[in-house]
């Protein structure tokens, strides 16, 4: 049975409700960033007052972490999906096409922001944190797996390789070859991916 059969009409219209202010808030996030953001943008977005939108959510910091939350809950669930028997460094890949696919879309990055202000906002949400902790000890397993199975440079610090990892997932070249090489979405992943774990350089024959 799905949440929504568990749910009454009114406890359903609300996470409905929910739902649509997370869906406008991560599309005003990916276009103004957080610092341009305001909550009364939040709620013309969704059609609703401001009276309404603070019944859900306290205020942006709340509604912020609520949309990260919910980025990495996303992640977790689709690492839990994938085959069985892939390989480390296939699960490495899937992982950053589902993320690169997901901000195309107009979703987030892993990494939020370089703003001071959103990771100290972000670090005091135990919620968050606590997931955040969860995928990277995930990936970092992954991460360490494939070095040993040559799948990954294993000269190079487990932490280097899932940082830059994580960077891919808000690398501005994404909107540089979506606007001026004009390249699909499609193709994007796919060159993204390949820098990712082929690199830049010749590859040897």
């Amino acid at each position: 049975m799905s949440i929504f059969g568990r749910l009454s009409f009114k406890d359903q219209a609300f996470q409905l409700r929910e739902d649509a202010i997370l869906d406008a808030a991560t599309r005003i996030l990916a276009s103004k960033g957080f610092d341009l953001m305001t909550m009364d943008d939040v709620a013309t977005e969704v059609g609703i007052s401001k009276p309404s939108l603070y019944k859900h959510f306290k205020s942006k910091d709340d509604l912020v972490g609520a949309a990260m939350i919910r980025l990495i809950d996303g992640a977790l669930s689709f690492l839990e999906e994938l085959p069985e028997d892939l390989d480390a460094v296939g699960r490495l890949r899937a992982l950053l096409e589902w993320a690169l696919r997901v901000r195309l879309s107009g979703g987030l990055p892993f990494l939020p922001s370089t703003s001071p202000g959103v990771r100290d906002m972000l670090t005091r949400n135990l919620r968050y944190v606590t997931r955040v902790l969860k995928l990277n000890g995930i990936l970092k397993g992954l991460v360490a797996t494939a070095k040993k199975a040559g799948a990954l440079d294993a000269s190079l610090p487990d932490d280097v390789i899932l940082f830059s990892y994580y960077s891919r997932t808000c690398d501005p070249a994404v909107e540089y070859l979506r606007i001026y090489a004009k390249l699909d979405d499609e193709a994007i992943v796919s060159h993204m991916l390949d820098v990712c774990f082929g690199g830049i350089g010749v590859k040897k024959v």
